[in-house]
């Protein structure tokens, strides 16, 4: 029994390879043209902004103009994702401190665990996997992603650093930061329109589907240029002990809540585990840079996390029965 229920596992991911190795291949050709210098390193920067400052927000902003609020805000599901980062965030922090990590280093390496790459990895992979449909609710997810885990990260930060200023200076800062945030004045943007019933004019529609619909291919690109920054460093024990939270803690926690405490239906469940199971996201080495705390942990962990995520989404996906 136990033998020809691996058996199903194993040919399920075979199957889910060819579903998920396109979005893999897209980040490779963007590493690729920037290691051989075949793509500009300064074009780098200009990639990034445009798909961080006006194509995500544009996707974003349509998901959350569009979406049937009542049907995608599922509290089990964002339950079961919450609390399996929340739990790996702890679990980082714990470990560092135990080991003898400065309270400052060891919220960074927390945060590497923290906070995965929904948007640039995870919306293409719900898309190739379950189709447009199916990344609705897992737009649920990202709508609360960056205030929550911002919030909690910076005022984790700030309260451990010796030069901090306590817990109200890091909500403040952590306040500043979103409001300025371009990701979130998309969600933020289309929220308010949704609530509000009024309705775009055509034209206006038109031109934001257009800009939105260059997010993701351009975003794969742009990813894979962008990690040929970061280097695996010394402590790489760490890296791979964050990126196991990341890629197998995490997305367990989600699927044992969503499936098993409380059943959620299966496009629950689907957005709960597959948001869960991407690799670390550009923004943990961007928080460890901009308080100099464990950088080398934290750009380790991008890099390796986003490598091995080939093959845990992969598992991941076949657990869920397969892609649709």
């Amino acid at each position: 029994m136990a033998f020809s229920a691996a058996a199903g596992l194993n040919r399920r991911m075979l199957s889910i390879l060819p579903v998920i190795l396109p979005v893999f291949f897209l980040i490779g050709t963007g590493y690729a043209a920037a290691r051989l210098k075949l793509f500009p390193d300064a074009g780098i920067d200009s990639l990034l902004t445009f798909v961080i400052r006006f194509a995500t927000p544009a996707l974003l902003f349509l998901s959350m103009y569009r979406l049937s609020l009542s049907s995608v805000f599922e509290p089990g599901m964002l339950v079961a994702f919450y609390t399996g980062a929340f739990t790996c965030f702890a679990i980082g922090l714990i470990a560092a401190r135990r080991v003898g990590r400065r309270p400052g280093e060891a919220v960074a390496i927390g945060f590497a665990a923290l906070f995965s790459n929904t948007v640039l990895v995870g919306l293409p992979i719900m898309q190739r996997a379950y189709g447009e449909a199916a990344m609705e609710p897992m737009f649920g997810i990202i709508a609360f992603h960056s205030p929550s885990l911002y919030t909690v990260g910076t005022i984790a930060m700030e309260m451990s650093r010796r030069d901090g200023t306590g817990a109200l200076a890091g909500a403040q800062r952590a306040v500043k930061s979103i409001a300025s945030n371009a990701l979130m004045i998309g969600i933020f943007c289309g929220l308010a329109l949704n609530l509000s019933g009024i309705r775009l004019p055509g034209p206006v529609e038109e031109s934001a589907d257009m800009l939105a619909s260059a997010t993701l291919p351009t975003a794969l690109f742009a990813l894979g240029a962008a990690i040929t920054r970061y280097r695996l460093q010394a402590e790489l024990h760490w890296a791979l002990g964050l990126s196991m939270l990341t890629l197998l803690v995490h997305p367990g926690v989600a699927y044992g809540l969503s499936a098993h405490v409380f059943e959620l239906e299966d496009s629950f469940v689907r957005a709960a585990v597959v948001a869960a199971a991407m690799p670390a996201g550009l923004n943990v080495y961007v928080f460890a840079a901009i308080y100099h705390r464990s950088e080398g942990v934290a750009a380790s962990t991008v890099l390796l996390s986003t490598a091995l995520s080939v093959l845990t989404i992969t598992f991941w996906l076949a657990v869920l029965g397969g892609a649709g």
